[in-house]
């Protein structure tokens, strides 16, 4: 399969411009490329170059104002809420971030609540600027229904993923981002394009039967990982970023799409927690008690969450990222003031 090589700053300006020229405004185009970019660099392709997809094509469907400004509200002493306006999230989380940091260090603890936004990113990039900050974190969101729950056959839940993130000083933060789902449904999109068969436990057809079709699975329902252990997980998402902030469900967001094919629609909840705040003098004694169940992780030889995409970030700083030749020819499509389209 033919491919394309693209440094990292090239990848970026492909995809600025493909959002520019489908309408988004600067501050949305610049945050959304990224984005997209970063996923690529770290290797998730399932959130990197080609959600320009999915992005452009919510756009298109009127699913996703291009020009919202998001509005920061402090809320509480420890409750920052960002209303998005009907845009994608990461504008809003962006603006928004400074004052949960203050937040957090101040109180110790403190909540973000994104209101009417659209959601397509990975977690690991809204809790990763928390451990740089020194910050522990968490974030969690629904999606779609698409996910059935344990026991069930018919979809009910999102993917609904769930990342955290731990600082480790100079060392790359602990964060792991996994969905509650067996895999994030860009991973059942992508065996789908590819034309390869999932792995067995991934989803269930319309008649509820076991499948290893993605487009089965994409016309039926994808499950849970760890049957009810996944299942009570993505129900509390559901609760934490959904009513808990005054947002939709995964049911509510799939209807208020009506079948137009857009991107999930809702909410999204991110806690920030300063250890120095809850340790005082103690703290510097107790970060290095987690550096010792890491290294104990090590020696077994576990590997850290996160390291494979620390690995791929820094060979992607040094080589670039590769697409498919046909990925980079449909994002071209999009704006035929790029090279090839």
């Amino acid at each position: 399969m033919e491919k394309v090589t693209l440094t990292l700053a090239e990848a970026y300006a492909l995809a600025r411009q493909v959002l520019r020229e489908n309408g988004f405004s600067e501050a949305h185009a610049c945050v959304l490329a990224r984005n997209v970019t970063h996923g690529e660099r770290d290797g998730c392709s399932s959130h990197g170059l080609w959600r320009l997809l999915g992005i452009v094509n919510t756009l298109r469907k009127g699913k996703v104002s291009p020009d919202a400004e998001p509005t920061i509200t402090d809320h509480a002493p420890a409750i920052v809420k960002a209303d998005a306006g009907g845009g994608f999230s990461l504008l809003a989380f962006e603006r928004a971030l400074p004052l949960l940091i203050e937040k957090a260090r101040h109180n110790g603890i403190a909540a973000l609540a994104i209101n009417r936004c659209v959601h397509f990113s990975a977690l690991f990039a809204d809790v990763e600027p928390l451990t740089q900050a020194g910050l522990v974190g968490l974030a969690t969101t629904p999606s779609h229904a698409w996910v059935a729950p344990a026991g069930g056959s018919a979809p009910l839940f999102g993917t609904n993923p769930i990342a955290f993130g731990w600082p480790r000083g100079d060392e790359s933060p602990f964060i792991f981002d996994m969905a509650t789902s067996a895999a994030a449904r860009g991973e059942i999109q992508l065996h789908q394009r590819a034309g390869k068969a999932l792995p067995e436990g991934w989803g269930i057809d319309s008649e509820g039967n076991p499948t290893t079709d993605p487009q089965a699975v994409l016309n039926g329902a994808m499950l849970t990982f760890g049957g009810y252990k996944g299942s009570a997980l993505a129900a509390m998402v559901e609760l934490l970023a959904g009513p808990l902030i005054g947002d939709m469900t995964s049911m509510e967001s799939l209807a208020w799409d009506d079948g137009a094919g857009g991107l999930p629609y809702g909410g999204e909840l991110v806690l920030a927690l300063d250890p120095a705040r809850f340790l005082g003098a103690d703290a510097a004694a107790h970060l290095a008690r987690a550096e010792t169940l890491f290294a104990a992780m090590q020696r077994q030889g576990a590997r850290l969450p996160g390291e494979r995409r620390y690995q791929a970030r820094q060979h992607a700083g040094e080589y670039g990222i590769t697409i498919t030749r046909s990925l980079y020819e449909e994002i071209a499509a999009l704006d035929c003031k790029v090279p090839g389209a």
